[in-house]
């Protein structure tokens, strides 16, 4: 049973994420308010009592965001996964989703992180399930939009912009073949909010999205069975609880010893 879990799953906000053709100009822009996406993070943080620092909470948002319009700009079967290593704050954030089914999730690590010469960002790239690829550059600063466009600009070797068009009104404009490229990296945050006066923006497609790992306890056990005999009595020190952590969300799960032997006795 999860720490502070409520009695009933509550139905999940839906953020809407809508992706226009810019004309002429041939680029593809996504947008969406992220609020909705926002309070179920947070509700996420109160359920399983987690707290990240005011930094590292702002990045982890901002990380979110930018996966969740990069999956919009993308075909409809694919997934993604980023793992960001900072040096400064030294952290990672890992975040996830894909669009079928419509999900997002992520959390901070700030123990036991690895410390590397650069940042890094670890991208996977998943389609029908199956890893298809995956990508490793460095980038620097601690901006998550920069990392992002940094990203782009060297793993899928074309440019992509990103900014904020209000606090959490967030906009991804990203190159076609044959953009104007000189137009693209001269977008300020003040051309964003006009673009549908001075551009012609034509509506491509309108995805929905929601803050879901799919973690469970039963899905948590494996971790533990991986376990020698003596490994596993030292997970357990003695107590007859453990708690478990979701290495994708940071949901925390309380598991008895003889709940999970039962569990093992049928596994």
């Amino acid at each position: 049973m999860a720490d502070a879990e409520p009695e009933s799953e509550p139905e999940p906000g839906i953020l809407d994420v809508r992706t226009y053709f810019v004309r002429g100009r041939n680029a593809l822009l996504a947008r969406a308010d992220f609020e909705p996406l926002y309070i179920d993070y947070y509700l996420h943080l109160a359920d399983h009592g987690l707290r990240y620092a005011p930094q590292a909470d702002l990045m982890l948002k901002e990380a979110l965001a930018a996966l969740t319009l990069h999956l919009a700009s993308r075909p409809q079967d694919e997934g993604a996964g980023w793992t960001m290593n900072f040096n400064e704050p030294h952290m990672n954030l890992f975040v996830t989703g894909c669009t079928r089914p419509p999900h997002v999730t992520g959390r901070v690590f700030t123990e036991d992180v690895r410390a590397f010469e650069k940042s890094l960002i670890i991208a996977q790239r998943i389609r029908n399930g199956q890893n298809t690829g995956q990508s490793m550059v460095e980038f620097t600063g601690s901006d998550i939009f920069a990392a992002v466009e940094q990203f782009y600009e060297q793993s899928e070797q074309r440019l992509a912009r990103l900014f904020r068009y209000d606090h959490e009104d967030l906009v991804m404009v990203t190159a076609q073949p044959d953009c104007d490229e000189d137009w693209l990296r001269s977008l300020t945050e003040e051309d964003i909010r006009t673009i549908d006066q001075k551009e012609t923006l034509s509506l491509l497609e309108e995805r929905q999205y929601v803050w879901k790992c799919g973690c469970s306890i039963e899905r948590l056990y494996p971790l533990l069975a991986r376990l020698g005999d003596n490994d596993l009595n030292d997970a357990f020190g003695g107590d007859e609880i453990i708690t478990l952590t979701c290495p994708r969300c940071g949901a925390r799960y309380r598991a008895s010893k003889e709940q999970f032997e039962a569990w093992q006795a049928t596994h």
